[in-house]
Formats: structure tokens, C-alpha cells, sequence
């Protein structure tokens, strides 16, 4: 049988209809922009790599985006983003570079300055109202810098602070202080620096003058305030901070900061004082998986979600906003975690909306992505998940697209 003109030009009109009614209905929509610092291949030489995937709305999955660009150093380590989403800042281990990138509307990298630290660095911040730029290095020594930021570029460096025992604990003056992650208010007030004391906690090691037990507390945070024209003042003492702390976060209200404790498995909790001093949750620690590495707060202050390195898991907690304190969020499989891929050492939760969260997973070498439970915290795995990077990643970060940027997140 044969169609008529007529037919054959219904027929297909109404394929051309489906068709273009299945493409609207699978049609994409992008809410956020993920960053990925991974290293370049096996060569020790390589620049490292940032490479962009952008999440969808509805599933949160991720699908790569534009070409990956060089970090402009190796081994990146840290990333962070101002405010304002506008600039990308990268710590690059291999070489002491800080490299700062300018990021377009559509999540496109470009670099524009680059400097070098005195030493290795290990941990990058930015305050909120994006006047400066917190970077630890060390150690030997181990120093905190606040570089002054005018639109964007990297500026002058104000006075270092080095990290060394002091006040109460001034005999141990002279251990060796690593440090491993920063963090700063959301009112910018202050910043915390997590470390551990090299000379106490030395796994495996006999007593030499490499290797000196002593009887300090080996982990750390500590406290500086900011005053006028970014001034970095310490506390009067350092706060203990367990075995071996390896991230801290704090809250966006400013009421309460976290740091995990790698070696212990443990969550260690402060409540934030007057004159920013920290004072330990008198409930605390609370217990983690094993070796647990990053840690996130999501937009509302609701939620925390830590990294557990040996276990290749995440944990959610609900926070007390009366007291702070941490509990166990029961997952969507019925456990107090979620599986990732081989050893995560980052984790974000997406800068738009904050429905989905994302790990690097080290050892993977890929991004495993969950979707979370606004009311309880809990997380399940989003579709296709994990998804592949490259080589060993070691930090992620977010920013919105578009008019999500505009749109705020509610209890």
C-alpha cells in the first residue's frame, strides 16, 4: 500500500512532534559546574589537571564539560572559589604556585596570575567578602599568609604566621608542626588551621633526634582573629585537636566548628565563643569510619558529611542547632554511611541548590555523587555514579550556573 502526499507529510510531522517532545523531555539542565584537581598521568613533571563537569538539575549526574586545563604547577592540592563564584584558586604542591583562574558565565577557566610560596602548600580559603586569600605551607616552617585580593588578582602578602607551640605548651616550641586544612568564618573573623605535632605522633618510628616523642598533645587547631586591614592575631593558646586532625569546617552561622581526626576515626566538635575561641563540645568526640579525611557543612548548617578515606564511605550527621552536637544520619541503604569509590579525600556539596553532594576518590580516580535528603541528611547514590576523572584527584569545589545563582536554599 502506498501513502498519499498527504500521509507521508503527516507521518512525518508527527515523528518530527515526538521527536523534538523526547528531546525536551531528556533536555539537560546544568545548576552547577564542579572542579576537579587531579594529577597529570604518572609522570612526576606533569602539570597537574582542573577538569569541569557540569550536574543536572534533576538526577545530579555529572557529564564531563569543557576540555580540562593545566593547574599551571604539580601535584594540585587544594582548591578554592571567592564568593561571588568569579575565581578559581588553585595550591599546586609540586612547585609552591598559587594559581588563580578567572571563571566565565558558562563555567570556562581562564588563568590569570600566578605566585610562588616559600613553602609546599597544603590548604587554600578565601574570606566572604573576597578581600583575602588564606594559604598554609609547610612545614619546617609551617605558615599561615593572608594575600590581599583586589578583584580577583592575587596581591601583597601581609605578615606570615608560623605555626609553633606557644603559650601553655611553650616548652614544645621546637616540634616539628604539619599542617593539614584551614577553614574561615563565614563573617570572616577569624580562620583555624588544623595540624599535628610531627614529634609526638611518628607511627612506626623509634626514638632519635629525627624522632623525639615529646608530651604534647600531637593534633592542633589554631586560632587566629582578624582585625583591621586583614591582621592576623593567635589566640592564647592552641586547642587540642586529637591524634591527627586532617580538615576542619565550620558552620555558616558561626556557632560551631568540626574537625576530623584521621588516626582516632573520630569527629571532634567546638562550640565557636566570644572573641572567636573554641571551646570543646563537652559530649565530643563523636565517631566516624576509618581514617576520615574531609569534611562539609551544607548551606543551611543542617548536615555534615565526612569523607572516610580506609573505608571508601561517607557519613552524614544531623547537627543539633541548639548544641552542636553531631548525630548519625541513617542512609538510604539502613547504615551509617555510603559507599564511594576507592579512597575519598574531598568532598562538595553543590554550590546551587544543595541537593547533591560529590567525593574525589583518590585511588579511583573518579567523582561518586549522591543526592541528599533535605529533611533527614541522608544520602543516595545519583544515577551513574561514579564518574571518571583523572589521575588521583585530590580536591573538588562547585559553583552555580545561571540563574541559579540567585536562588536560595530553605529548611
Amino acid at each position: 500500500m502506498k501513502f498519499s502526499k498527504l500521509s507521508q507529510l503527516i507521518l512525518v510531522s508527527s515523528i518530527g512532534l515526538l521527536v523534538a517532545t523526547v528531546f525536551t523531555a531528556c533536555a539537560i539542565t546544568t545548576i552547577d559546574y564542579v572542579f576537579v584537581a587531579c594529577s597529570a598521568g604518572s609522570g612526576t613533571s606533569s602539570d597537574g589537571q582542573i577538569e569541569t563537569y557540569a550536574v543536572d538539575s534533576q538526577s545530579g549526574a555529572l557529564r564531563t564539560g569543557d576540555p580540562a586545563v593545566s593547574s599551571g604547577g604539580v601535584n594540585p592540592v587544594s582548591m578554592a572559589v571567592t564568593s561571588d563564584y568569579a575565581n578559581l584558586y588553585v595550591a599546586n604542591a609540586g612547585n609552591s604556585t598559587i594559581v588563580h583562574f578567572a571563571i566565565g558565565l558558562n563555567g570556562v577557566l581562564t588563568p590569570k596570575d600566578t605566585i610562588t610560596t616559600s613553602g609546599t602548600p597544603v590548604a587554600l580559603a578565601v574570606n566572604t567578602a573576597n578581600t583575602y586569600l588564606y594559604v598554609i605551607s609547610g612545614p619546617s616552617p609551617s605558615v599561615l599568609t593572608a594575600y590581599a585580593l583586589t578583584s580577583g588578582t592575587i596581591g601583597s602578602a601581609g605578615s606570615p604566621q608560623t605555626l609553633r607551640l606557644y603559650g601553655n605548651y611553650a616548652a614544645y616550641s621546637g616540634d616539628v608542626i604539619v599542617p593539614t586544612g584551614l577553614t574561615v568564618l563565614a563573617n570572616s573573623s577569624a580562620v583555624y588551621v588544623t595540624a599535628y605535632d610531627q614529634s609526638a605522633y611518628n607511627p612506626g618510628c623509634t626514638p632519635t633526634p629525627a624522632c623525639t616523642p615529646s608530651g604534647a598533645n600531637p593534633g592542633w587547631v589554631f586560632g587566629f582573629t582578624v582585625g583591621t586591614g586583614g591582621v592576623l592575631t593567635a589566640g592564647a593558646n592552641p586547642y587540642q585537636a586529637g591524634i591527627k586532625p586532617a580538615a576542619i569546617a565550620a558552620d555558616p552561622t558561626n556557632r560551631y566548628a568540626y574537625v576530623t581526626d584521621y588516626a582516632s576515626n573520630q569527629l571532634i566538635g567546638y562550640a565557636i565563643m566570644g572573641g572567636d575561641t573554641l571551646s570543646p563540645l563537652s559530649n565530643g568526640p563523636f565517631r566516624t569510619g576509618n581514617e576520615p579525611t574531609a569534611l562539609t557543612i551544607d548551606q543551611r548548617g543542617k548536615f555534615i558529611y565526612v569523607t572516610n578515606s580506609l573505608d571508601s564511605s561517607v557519613s552524614p550527621y544531623a547537627i543539633d542547632l541548639a548544641t552542636g552536637t553531631p548525630t548519625g544520619a541513617v542512609s538510604a541503604s539502613g547504615v551509617g554511611s555510603s559507599s564511594t569509590d576507592t579512597q575519598p579525600v574531598a568532598i562538595v556539596i553543590d554550590a546551587a541548590l544543595g541537593r547533591f553532594a560529590y567525593t574525589a576518590n583518590y585511588l579511583g580516580n573518579s567523582l561518586s555523587g549522591f543526592r541528599l535528603d533535605p529533611t533527614s541528611g541522608a544520602l543516595t547514590a545519583t544515577q551513574a555514579t561514579p564518574y571518571p576523572t583523572g589521575a588521583k584527584p585530590t580536591a573538588v569545589v562547585s559553583i552555580p550556573h545561571g540563574n541559579y545563582s540567585t536562588q536560595s536554599v530553605t529548611p
